[in-house]
């Protein structure tokens, strides 16, 4: 075995790692609200500000990383951002008041930001060293990570344990965790994109644009981003209360539609690599936008079956919408790895719009939902859904198209 592939071997494995922690701490967070809310009282108008300060400061510092991991290398960025990222857990765990805990919410959020992008960057890195598809396995991973946070956050609190003390222990212990993790990433950052020929050892042999990603497909890139995770967040946020309140589920079985639809984004995600490795990344994107928008069709018509059949049919539709949503990010993110040279400006900004979808698309559900119902808001993800392939196929084939052979000079003719 060559030295470069038992480098990218053992990098797998420390982005595996910062995949885990990096959804380990978020589950902690989410998990710990509750707990914050009721220490300082905070109420939902004040609790939702500190959420969307947290979201804000992640925004922000997203679209600043990609300058950063360009000039330092994602693996010198995930060095510090990693270990950073879970130490400012610190400050919202120690809140004294909700003035303060405005503040620490946006370093917070700053912390999350720079530590997605970094950690993407090389797992794309890490991907084109391969030469296959393996970034799906990673997102799985950070939901596997983030279940166990919210798992130890109620086995914490059922022994009596304040969620504080948690939050305390965790940003003390998991910078540490982080530390193997980033001794086993690449030792050298990426060659510039004039070193080598574009879209070597992109796992589809891209040409990239010569080395290049051109902004018009980052656009294309970053719309299908955004579509996917505000599909994504339509799910995470209304699932359980489209089964409660359009369904009328029982209370017990409602927040059922929102496990079917992570168990099937995350098994999906774990077992996601092999699949593109088959089908390609174009006919990939094309399928998991016509799943997700399926599955949204089956969602929005649940309510005209019969008794219980009306919530497997929800059900079914979630789960559809699991799938296909599942595949996104990777297939995006591999695509920007594909087009060859540093990826960092070009993957935060992705990045950014998804996330902004992410942001968005509960808020303006719930508005619409408001003045008009849930039925009619569930219409924007599942056009969302199919978004993803109208503006994900373009470019992923650009990206990812084998590069036509060129064609040699004609030779002058000679006479005798």
């Amino acid at each position: 075995m060559n030295k470069s592939l038992r480098d990218a071997r053992r990098a797998r494995v420390g982005v595996f790692g910062f995949f885990v922690l990096s959804g380990f701490v978020m589950g902690l967070w989410a998990a710990g609200l509750p707990s914050l809310n009721d220490r300082l009282e905070l109420g939902p108008g004040r609790l939702g500000t500190v959420l969307l300060l947290v979201s804000g400061g992640a925004l922000v510092s997203m679209l600043l990383a990609g300058r950063i991991v360009d000039r330092f290398s994602s693996r010198v960025v995930c060095w510090f951002a990693g270990p950073v990222s879970a130490v400012v857990l610190l400050g919202p765990a120690l809140a004294p008041s909700y003035p303060v805990l405005v503040g620490l919410a946006v370093v917070f959020g700053l912390g999350l930001g720079v530590t997605e992008v970094a950690m993407n960057a090389h797992s794309v890195e890490v991907e084109r060293a391969y030469g296959r598809p393996i970034i799906s396995a990673f997102h799985g991973a950070w939901s596997l990570g983030g279940a166990a946070g919210g798992g130890l956050t109620s086995i914490v609190l059922t022994a009596g344990i304040h969620a504080q003390a948690l939050l305390v222990v965790a940003a003390l212990v998991v910078p540490l965790l982080y530390l193997p993790a980033a001794r086993m990433l690449l030792p050298d950052p990426p060659a510039p994109a004039g070193a080598r020929q574009a879209g070597a050892g992109a796992p589809e042999g891209g040409t990239g644009g010569g080395g290049m990603l051109r902004w018009g497909l980052v656009a294309l890139l970053g719309a299908a981003a955004f579509a996917g995770h505000l599909s994504e967040g339509a799910a995470i946020d209304w699932a359980a209360m489209h089964a409660r309140l359009v369904l009328h589920a029982d209370p017990a079985a409602a927040p059922l539609a929102y496990t079917v639809f992570a168990v099937a984004m995350t098994t999906v995600r774990l077992l996601g690599d092999p699949i593109r490795g088959r089908l390609g990344s174009v006919l990939t994107i094309k399928l998991a936008g016509g799943f997700a928008t399926f599955g949204y069709v089956l969602v929005l018509a649940a309510p005209l079956a019969d008794g219980t059949i009306r919530v497997v049919w929800a059900w079914t539709g979630w789960a559809l919408v699991g799938v296909g949503l599942a595949t996104v990010v990777p297939v995006i993110f591999s695509a920007v790895g594909a087009a060859g040279g540093s990826v960092g400006r070009a993957l935060s900004t992705v990045t950014a719009f998804g996330y902004t979808g992410l942001l968005l698309g509960p808020a303006v559900l719930g508005y619409v939902a408001q003045h008009w119902r849930l039925e009619i808001a569930l219409v924007i993800p599942c056009l969302m859904a199919a978004a993803v392939a109208l503006t994900g196929v373009p470019a992923v084939r650009a990206l990812t198209a084998p590069a036509a052979p060129r064609t040699p000079d004609p030779q002058p003719a000679t006479t005798d």
